[in-house]
């Protein structure tokens, strides 16, 4: 599981979900496993875990446990699993680690990462339809802009999507290598990995859709908990965090508060954590990737 993909802050994150070791909790995010697995060794015999990933290269990290369920599906569909799998009352705790897992970056013919030339696909679900390649070549340039502004916080995102249009005119542009080679004059000197980063996230965001499947599976994680429930999310980048921050504050992405005949705040969830617990200098040097993530904590009231 550690090759596939090494859980970020770890015992953190299962000590804020755990309150009830006979409980039922889900991991919407499976990935290599780590998290599940560390859930399952605090779980008494009675306790259960519902897992999900979209990803079929996850399913292979499948944990021999009478306790699990692990459902091959987006997390945002999360509320129906849960009433199907018969808990119609809710379960006790619901943990996601939203970062693109190490397997999907080190393996080179996701598309995942410019470290390596590949196809440009970067889709979660390999059975979807849409990939990098298919947005690079035929949205426009306002919504390529639009794309690299709000999900990369590019600067001179205008400028990025007019040489993309410009260089597709020429060839489709097919491959990572062909997208860098495409965009280079914009690289700026001493920085270019940065830039490059921004620059896939912002199509990974739009290829897999993420940021409405988060929407989504925020919904569906608070009608799917108990009073009392905890959800413990792990977020990797600003938007992620700014709609978790917002969605525990106010129950809503948009962070507009509505207030009751009283003037209280009406909102389903109570932060845990006033502010996010973040890495420790340890984790971070053991494992890069840490390090730019936060752990968020609510509870429903």
């Amino acid at each position: 599981m550690s090759e596939y993909h090494i859980p970020v802050l770890l015992d953190e994150s299962v000590t804020a979900l755990i309150g009830n070791v006979s409980g039922v909790y889900a991991d919407a995010t499976f990935g290599g496993g780590g998290h599940t697995s560390e859930i399952l060794s605090r779980l008494s015999p009675q306790g259960r875990v519902l897992a999900f990933d979209r990803d079929a290269d996850a399913l292979g990290n499948r944990i021999d446990d009478p306790r699990l369920t692990l459902i091959h599906n987006n997390f945002r569909f999360i509320h129906n699993f849960i009433l199907y799998e018969g808990y119609r009352t809710g379960i006790d705790g619901i943990l996601a680690d939203l970062g693109v897992s190490s397997h999907q970056f080190d393996t080179a013919d996701r598309g995942f990462s410019f470290r390596y030339d590949a196809p440009l696909d970067m889709r979660m679900n390999k059975e979807a339809e849409t990939t990098a390649a298919d947005i690079v070549n035929t949205y426009g340039e306002e919504d390529l802009e639009k794309i690299f502004r709000l999900y990369g916080e590019v600067e001179g995102s205008r400028r990025l999507a007019g040489m993309i249009c410009k260089a597709r005119e020429q060839a489709q542009i097919l491959t990572t290598s062909q997208l860098d080679k495409a965009i280079e004059k914009m690289l700026p000197k001493f920085a270019e990995h940065k830039f490059l980063a921004k620059v896939y996230q912002a199509l990974r965001i739009e290829v897999n859709q993420e940021m409405r499947s988060l929407e989504k599976f925020l919904e569906g994680a608070v009608q799917s908990l108990k009073c009392g429930g905890r959800l413990v999310v792990i977020t990797y980048h600003s938007l992620e965090d700014r709609m978790v921050k917002n969605f525990i504050r106010c129950g809503n992405i948009e962070g507009k508060q509505e207030k009751d005949f009283y003037g209280n705040i009406s909102a389903p969830l109570r932060a845990v954590t006033r502010k996010p617990v973040v890495p420790q200098e340890k984790e971070i040097a053991s494992n890069t990737r840490a390090r730019s993530a936060k752990l968020r904590v609510a509870e429903k009231i």
